[in-house]
This record gives structure tokens, C-alpha cells and sequence, in this order.
């Protein structure tokens, strides 16, 4: 076996360890960039992955491959990057862990010179990761904002109401799948591509991604704003389709047609210029060691990091037979009226919905979601959980003052109809409205000991009901937040 053979065989044993560990990662974010169009330009990563790497092989050859210390450090962060993700329940950072291991097997089993020679295309790697999901809102607004400046530029009347726009012609949303941002992410990967392959000053290369990345939420807000202006001029149904196809089928390929014409003047990389230039990386390895030594010490680091995970992953602790929420003075139980609303609590072991009223008439819902321990698929903090269900008529509006530290916002019901909502996230004994705040406690309560229970309270309100001034009273009322929760918890 020759020397290549033996380092390229040890890849593949760590690189095969790795993903039979962490193989439902993998597999979910295959599964990810199967079934999501956010994402399915990943699919398409792999093989560009594969091709960056075909070209660096013949100038990579010459260089003898060693086992690499430092890239132990690598991994032993990877793993700390997923193990956090595993106890947090963020699928992101366990995606990301996974991906940044298996760099780290690249470095500890070929050494620093061949890493320094596959560079780009091991960052590259790191877009494999879904990401970017998290921009939705910020889009949306965005969006909408530019939208409505335009209408009202070309003489059409709008109202906006969060991310609901009205005209003449009708009711709009922008809604997430209008917000653009997988065009966005789309777009970032190919820029990235792109200005690796068509410049070699990073000046240039920053700027082309940055302008690239500019031009395409522009452009999302151009669409938004024409598919508008084609209602006033086709009827609401012909603009939705016109939308779809252009935007579907000859959108995407024509703003990346004018960026690279754009940039085309300023490419500085000739088209005939190495893949990666070798110069100086023929010297004698650094922090080179023993297979014998670096391979079985790459090999525990996942296998330490995934036995933590399944030790501190199990603990639960029971709920109250009962969750409870008591009328506060000056409000009693009443049954629901107006149109009907309940948040998602996913995996919830338990649950409750009640409705109060006061002397004033107003009305208020509260929603408890409470959970024994928190896993993947029962948490209080995921995509589709609380106030806005994704498989309802409701939808997320606008972001409002915090009542009492609150994640409060309001919703839109078709009619329309608005719903105020405010939300608090108990972990580990702690209450906060802050959604990242609730990852952290339960992170720290999974990884370092603490109490498991979880629990969402959300309280609600139409705004033709009270809304957020009647959410705000009936807090105060029932002593805050903290105090609903622990009497729910019976912590006191």
C-alpha cells in the first residue's frame, strides 16, 4: 500500500466513524436539501465540491501527506459545536458540527499542507448547511416596506400592516416563500463560486459578493412591487400566476445574468490560471505524528462527544398531574369567542387552553405547552411552535412592545382579523420572552445538570377584544409572568 493509499484509507474509516455516529444528522440534512427548494441548490454543491477538488489533484499529488496534531483541535471544536446543537435541539449547529468534523478528518489524516491546498473547497463545504431560514421576518418587512414606498412612487394606494399590504386591487402578504431569502442563499452560494473562480483580489471578490447579495434582495422587493402593479393592470388571479412562472422559471437566471455582465469588467483572474498555487507548501510537515498515535485519538474524539450527548440527552423529570392557570382578581373563566385560535405545541406532555374575561369586556386566552424534557421534535423553541401554527389561517404580522419581557407580536387572521400574543419560555426555573435566552437555559440544564421540565405560556388577545392592553392587565393582574408559570409548575 502506498503512502497516499494508507492516508487516503484512514479518511475514509474516520470520515465512515464520524457519519455512523452522527448519521441522522447527515441523513437530515440530505433530507433537507431534497425536500426544501430553500436549500435543493445543495444538491448541486456536492458535485461543484467534487469538481474544485478534480482540479487541485494533479497539483496536489506531489505532496506527501502526513498526520496532523492540530486538526484534533479542529474536531475536538466540531464536536463541541454539535454537542451543543444536540443538547440545544438547534439543528443548525449539529449540521454545522458535522461538517466541520469531517474538515477536521480531512487535516488529521492528510496534514497541513494538503489542507492549506484544498482550502476553498473545504470552506465551500460549510454552505452545505441549511441556514439562513432565520431572516424570513426581516425579509418579509423588508419587502413589503420597498413595496409599498414603490406604489405609492407610481401613484397606487397602499396600506401596510406588517407584512400585509392593501390596494385596490386587493390583499396581499408577503408571505415567507415571497420573502426571497432562498434566492437569497441561492445566490450567496453561487457568488461565492463565482468570485473564486473569476477574481483573485479579495477586495474584489468581497465586494462582488456583497453587490451580488444587494442586487438579489432588491430585485425580490422589484418582483413583489410588479406582481402589485400586474393586479391593478390583469386582476389579482392573472398577476399570481404571471408571479409564479417569472419568477419560478426567468427570474433568478436574469439578475444572476446582469450581475456577472456587470462584474464582467472586472475580472482579474486569468482563464487559464492554476487551481491553487503549491508554492512553498513542498516544505517538511509541521506537527506531523504517528498514524498510531493521531488516528486513534481522532477516532475517540467523536466517539467521546456522542457518548456525553446520549448520557446528559435522557434526563426527564414529571410534570403536575395537573397544569393550571387561575383567574386573577378581576377576571373570571369564560368559554372562546371570535374566531378560533390555538398555538402549536409539538411533543407537549401536556397542555391547556383557557379563555378570561373582565368587567370591561375584555377577553384573553391562555396557552400552556409543558414538557418533561426537551429532545428533537419536543421543544418550546422550534420552527412552527407557539402562537403561529403553520398548518392554521394564521400569520405572523408585526412585532409589538414586550409585555413584561415578552416575545409579543401580532398575528392576522384572512378577514382580517388581528390577534395580539404574547410569549414567555420557562427553562430550567428561568423565564424569559427571549427565544435564543430559552435555548441557552435549556442547553445549560441538558449539559451541566438542572431541571428538564420546559414549559411555553402564551397569552392572547384579538385586538377587538383588548389585544395587547388587555394581555398587559391580565399579566399584572395574575402577579407577572414568572409567577403564572411557577404556580402552573407548582414550584410554589
Amino acid at each position: 500500500m502506498t503512502l497516499w493509499q494508507r492516508h487516503l484509507t484512514a479518511l475514509a474509516l474516520l470520515s465512515a466513524v464520524i457519519l455512523a455516529l452522527i448519521w441522522r444528522d447527515a441523513a437530515d440534512m440530505a433530507g433537507i436539501w431534497w425536500n426544501s427548494s430553500t436549500f435543493t441548490h445543495c444538491l448541486l454543491i456536492v458535485p461543484m465540491i467534487g469538481w474544485l477538488v478534480s482540479q487541485r489533484i494533479d497539483l496536489l499529488r506531489p505532496l506527501t501527506p502526513a498526520f496532523w496534531w492540530p486538526a484534533l483541535v479542529w474536531m475536538a471544536g466540531a464536536g463541541l459545536v454539535w454537542l451543543v446543537g444536540e443538547a440545544a435541539g438547534i439543528g443548525l449547529f449539529r449540521q454545522l458540527g458535522l461538517i466541520l468534523m469531517l474538515q477536521g478528518a480531512v487535516g488529521a489524516t492528510l496534514g497541513e499542507k494538503l489542507v492549506r491546498g484544498l482550502l476553498f473547497p473545504l470552506c465551500y463545504a460549510l454552505l452545505l448547511v441549511p441556514f439562513g431560514e432565520e431572516l424570513v421576518p426581516l425579509l418579509q418587512t423588508f419587502t413589503a416596506h420597498i413595496s409599498v414606498i414603490l406604489l405609492h412612487l407610481s401613484g397606487i394606494s397602499a396600506e401596510m400592516e406588517g407584512v400585509f399590504i392593501t390596494t385596490p386591487a386587493g390583499f396581499f402578504e408577503v408571505a415567507e416563500e415571497c420573502s426571497g431569502v432562498n434566492f437569497l442563499i441561492a445566490m450567496l452560494a453561487y457568488a461565492v463560486f463565482a468570485a473564486h473562480l473569476c477574481f483573485k483580489s479579495w477586495t474584489r471578490r468581497i465586494v462582488f459578493v456583497a453587490a451580488a447579495l444587494a442586487t438579489t434582495i432588491l430585485a425580490n422587493a422589484l418582483r413583489a412591487y410588479g406582481t402589485m402593479v400586474a393586479a391593478e393592470i390583469w386582476g389579482i388571479e392573472a398577476a399570481g400566476g404571471i408571479d409564479h412562472i417569472f419568477y419560478g422559471w426567468i427570474f433568478f437566471g436574469l439578475v444572476i445574468l446582469i450581475v456577472m455582465l456587470v462584474a464582467r469588467r472586472w475580472f482579474d483572474r486569468p482563464a487559464n490560471d492554476v487551481a491553487v498555487d503549491v508554492t512553498g507548501l513542498d516544505r517538511a510537515p509541521r506537527f506531523a505524528g504517528a498514524a498510531k498515535a493521531v488516528l486513534p485519538a481522532a477516532l475517540a474524539i467523536p466517539l467521546i462527544f456522542a457518548g456525553w450527548a446520549w448520557l446528559a440527552g435522557g434526563r426527564s423529570a414529571p410534570l403536575p398531574a395537573t397544569i393550571a392557570v387561575e383567574a386573577p382578581r378581576g377576571w373570571n373563566e369564560t368559554r372562546a369567542e371570535g374566531v378560533a385560535w390555538a398555538p402549536r405545541f409539538d411533543g407537549a406532555d401536556q397542555r391547556l387552553l383557557r379563555h378570561f374575561l373582565d368587567a370591561k369586556g375584555r377577553r384573553v386566552t391562555v396557552a400552556i405547552g409543558g414538557y418533561e424534557r426537551q429532545a428533537e421534535g419536543r421543544e418550546v423553541v422550534a420552527f412552527g411552535q407557539g402562537a403561529v401554527d403553520p398548518d392554521s389561517q394564521w400569520a405572523w404580522s408585526a412585532s409589538l412592545p414586550a409585555v413584561d419581557g415578552a416575545r409579543t407580536e401580532r398575528l392576522l387572521h384572512p378577514g382580517p382579523v388581528l390577534r395580539d400574543a404574547a410569549t414567555w419560555y420557562l427553562v430550567n426555573g428561568a423565564i424569559t420572552g427571549d427565544p435564543r435566552g430559552a435555548k441557552l437555559a435549556g442547553l445549560k440544564a441538558r449539559l451541566l445538570g438542572g431541571d428538564p421540565r420546559a414549559l411555553s405560556l402564551i397569552v392572547s388577545s384579538e385586538a377587538g377584544q383588548g389585544g395587547r392592553d388587555a394581555i398587559e392587565d391580565f399579566v399584572s393582574a395574575s402577579g407577572g409572568a414568572k409567577a403564572m408559570a411557577d404556580r402552573a409548575l407548582k414550584l410554589r
